[in-house]
């Protein structure tokens, strides 16, 4: 892609409400297929005996084109005058939402998908919650299917003001509501004549209106070490500059210990560099030997994140066993790994219905959300979600799988 601005979003709603299709239409109508492309995903949807079916060109996968659900996520790639954009799918049924987490955490902007025959569903309304538990505000809804309700206002109307109620309950205020038919491409890069009535922007100016994220260049050096090599008789630490810039001869701080060194070289693949920028992935060498592991964060000296072994926090359990407090869980926090216990769990939150079911709990059940206090084994840095997110979410671990998202929301004392 071009060196133009960049945006990331998710689109996101319940089972069979159209995610996928969307996704190809936008693909379709900004030149972003090959025309091959085309014309294989027309022969497979003759040999299902089926018109031509856009969702394919993102449902690639045999199981998931039998089936007829996204199963994982998957990233696909356009372009408009203003920016690139990359579009995250995530998967809409319920067995899969530790996918959709994964896909969302990833977005600076998310589209809500709504069928405007079946109108707001459970998923429809877990997702909006998800997206608001990630901080995810800029938010897009549309009203897909309308050729199944005759392009009709006032059913446009009335799921608007449904979504419109539930989305204010979980503090996302969508920048527009957008009929659209997928299929057809109505309302996704031009203005729909069978719904005259609206006069809102299509699909592809909504989104170009919205907002990039702040340049992670612009924040405090984050680097997360991801493992150590041994080239040529040097150390070299690698990994993913997940926030501000690294300079050759600068110094930086090591943590958990808390050493000082100076940068001697930044390495990339086939070539040597002055400076390395936040998205990067660098390989790099001190100029006094120092011992690196997977797991350091490396900062710049007086602009550290937080260290700290107590923190809050809000999860989401995705084991279909239940969490009983004080169990010993894995936590993977960027490349940090440690143990810990849930101590407390302030409140229990149904995940689709927003309701409390419980304050002051000792369990958590499948999908529901906790608001907790965490305590690791030894002290891990992070920073709230909503300043850097690789040290602002994480995932609990038990026997090697992954039983619960969250995002850190403070330390225990903020």
């Amino acid at each position: 892609m071009s060196g133009k601005a960049q945006l990331n979003f998710v689109i996101v709603g319940h089972v069979d409400h159209g995610k996928s299709t969307l996704i190809g239409r936008l693909l379709f109508d900004t030149g972003s297929v090959p025309s091959d492309r085309i014309e294989e995903i027309r022969k497979a949807s003759e040999d299902l005996g089926r018109d031509t079916e856009f969702a394919y060109l993102l449902d690639h996968l045999e199981e998931e084109r039998q089936q007829g659900v996204t199963i994982d996520t998957t990233q696909a790639f356009f372009k408009t005058a203003k920016r690139n954009y990359v579009i995250i799918d995530a998967p809409g049924h319920i067995e899969f939402v530790k996918n959709m987490i994964t896909g969302a955490s990833q977005a600076d902007a998310a589209v809500l998908i709504v069928d405007a025959g079946e109108g707001i569903m459970e998923q429809t309304k877990r997702h909006a919650y998800i997206l608001s538990l990630l901080g995810i505000r800029q938010v897009i809804a549309v009203l897909n299917k309308m050729d199944l309700v005759a392009y009709k206002e006032e059913r446009f109307n009335e799921i608007k003001k449904g979504i419109g109620e539930f989305l204010d309950s979980v503090n996302i205020d969508p920048h527009s509501y957008i009929p659209i038919c997928a299929t057809e491409g109505d309302n996704i890069a031009r203005k729909s004549e069978k719904m005259i009535w609206f006069e809102g922007p299509t699909l592809l100016d909504s989104l170009d209106l919205l907002e990039e994220k702040e340049s992670a260049e612009n924040k405090p050096l984050i680097f997360p070490v991801q493992d150590i090599y041994k080239v040529n008789g040097n150390m070299i630490a690698v990994g993913r500059v997940e926030a501000g810039t690294l300079k050759e001869g600068e110094e930086i701080k090591i943590l958990p210990g808390g050493q000082i060194a100076k940068i001697n070289s930044i390495e990339r693949y086939l070539e040597t560099n002055y400076i390395a920028k936040a998205g990067q992935s660098i390989g790099i060498t001190t100029i006094n030997p120092i011992v690196l592991k997977r797991g350091d964060i490396i900062c710049s000296p007086g602009q550290e994140p937080k260290l700290t072994d107590k923190f809050k926090a809000n999860v989401i359990w995705l084991e279909e066993q239940k969490f009983h407090k004080y169990q010993i869980l894995g936590i993977r926090c960027a490349t940090q790994e440690t143990t810990c216990k849930i101590e407390s769990i302030k409140k229990r939150i149904d995940s689709s219905s927003l309701e409390l079911i419980q304050k002051e709990s000792d369990i958590l059940k499948n999908l529901e959300v906790g608001e907790v206090i965490i305590k690791t084994n030894k002290p891990i840095s992070i920073e709230s979600f909503n300043q850097v997110q690789e040290l602002g979410r994480f995932v609990l671990v038990k026997d090697d799988n992954i039983c619960a998202g969250g995002i850190i929301t403070g330390r225990d004392r903020d």
